[in-house]
């Protein structure tokens, strides 16, 4: 294949998780059954799967990013590969399995950004830990695992991967993110002691700790996690807060969302592409306050166009709409 040929060279950030396409179909009405027809406005093919597009925002950002993941061969592995190559993700790690095909997702989004996602797993979920080895983890910087409740090939793995990664000096981040079946693995809960930095929103921490407050939720889940670790609580429209444990106390940060210009479009992918602008401005020595205005910076201005990528910002582009931005200090 292509990719292969590719050199295995170093890069800052190393993304383990799903790949998928993404078809996204804006929808006015209820879906109606009974071979009823319906006209929708578009139908977009795009890069799909919160890790994947954590990847592309983060390569956005002028951070060396490689994918680490499986695909089909077919053609939607075949698009998405072209479009890693297009928006700068390496793509020398991604594995072919020719027995499945590539998964996919289609998001029925309505105007006030809610949406229904329909997804056939095919490749989803057969990444493991054996695709990321010492001697590919030596060549970065920064570990990032998505969509760990559809990760069922790494779960077993995951503590044990995260620890070889901190051994050899990474820092490592987990987005769980949604988990279909709702029983919230508690594996995730043993992994996250080799964790640095957590995403996730109110219902997948709530889900994550078994804990219906997710203010009690967040202390759970840092209690968990290494000293000096950080939980970024996507907030939406909200914005989000960064809870870090600072010596023996807790600080909690908050940050809105900027003005940014146009109209709304979709909010696919804006979690993960916050998480790509954290983990970036992290790897630039950014303090946690700034790396949370640029995360949510990067998260609005994505819902700016189509599907999780149509919209990705540059770095100048986050720090500018970042520096409008006010970060607040909460007791907690």
């Amino acid at each position: 294949m292509g990719a292969a040929a590719e050199p295995l060279n170093g890069s800052e950030l190393l993304v383990l998780g799903e790949l998928c396409v993404d078809l996204i179909i804006p929808v006015d009405d209820e879906i109606r059954f009974g071979q009823h027809e319906q006209l929708v406005p578009a139908t977009t093919l795009t890069m799909g799967s919160s890790s994947a597009i954590t990847a592309c925002g983060a390569a956005a950002l002028g951070t060396g990013t490689r994918l680490i993941s499986v695909r089909g061969d077919d053609t939607f592995g075949r698009f998405l590969d072209a479009e890693l190559r297009r928006l700068g993700v390496g793509t020398a790690l991604i594995r072919v399995d020719a027995t499945l095909p590539t998964g996919a997702s289609t998001h029925l989004t309505r105007p006030d950004g809610d949406r229904a996602i329909l997804t056939s797993l095919g490749s989803i979920g057969t990444v493991s830990a054996d695709d990321a080895p010492d001697a590919v983890l030596r060549t970065a910087r920064h570990l990032h695992v998505g969509s760990y409740f559809l990760q069922t090939a790494l779960q077993p793995d995951a503590r044990a991967l995260f620890a070889r990664a901190r051994a050899l000096g990474l820092s490592t981040s987990l987005d769980g993110n949604f988990d279909p079946s709702q029983d919230w693995d508690s594996g995730v809960l043993d992994a996250l002691a080799e964790v640095d930095v957590l995403f996730g929103n109110d219902a997948e921490l709530c889900g994550i700790a078994r804990d219906d407050d997710a203010a009690s939720a967040v202390r759970l889940l840092l209690d968990r996690m290494p000293e000096g670790a950080i939980v970024v609580r996507k907030l939406g429209p909200a914005g989000a807060q960064a809870w870090e444990r600072i010596g023996s106390g807790l600080r909690v940060l908050s940050c809105g969302i900027p003005a940014v210009p146009g109209a709304l479009i979709d909010t696919v992918g804006a979690g993960d592409t916050l998480a790509a602008g954290f983990v970036s401005a992290r790897l630039r020595g950014e303090p946690t306050g700034r790396s949370l205005a640029i995360a949510v910076s990067c998260g609005s201005a994505s819902t700016r166009g189509p599907g999780g990528v149509g919209a990705q910002p540059g770095w100048d582009t986050a720090r500018s709409l970042a520096a409008t931005l006010t970060v607040a200090q909460n007791g907690d």
